[in-house]
């Protein structure tokens, strides 16, 4: 049985798939810019409590497996991704 996410008023499996590529799709996700862009993904992901269930950093693009809380949607959760910040 999966694992349900438990919150004060909530219980929740919100799971999804997400792929961002860089303009062009540029294979500019080689050697250190893909542990770099990995790294900045997990924090971002771990400042707004979401689970990384699995990630994968090819060099055009960047698998992300996640499950997260209903309180954000996912265009806002991409855009945060996406800027690598979770700032509000």
């Amino acid at each position: 049985m999966k694992e349900l996410r438990h919150d004060r008023h909530t219980v929740s499996l919100l799971t999804d798939h997400l792929v961002i590529t860089p303009k062009y799709r540029g294979k500019i996700l080689t050697g250190e810019g893909g542990f770099i862009a990995e790294a900045v993904i997990r924090s971002t992901c771990a400042q707004m409590g979401i689970k990384i269930i699995d990630i994968a950093v090819n060099p055009d693009h960047v698998h992300i497996f996640f499950q997260y809380p209903p309180k954000y949607s996912l265009s806002f959760i991409a855009k945060k991704i996406k800027a690598g910040r979770a700032g509000y």
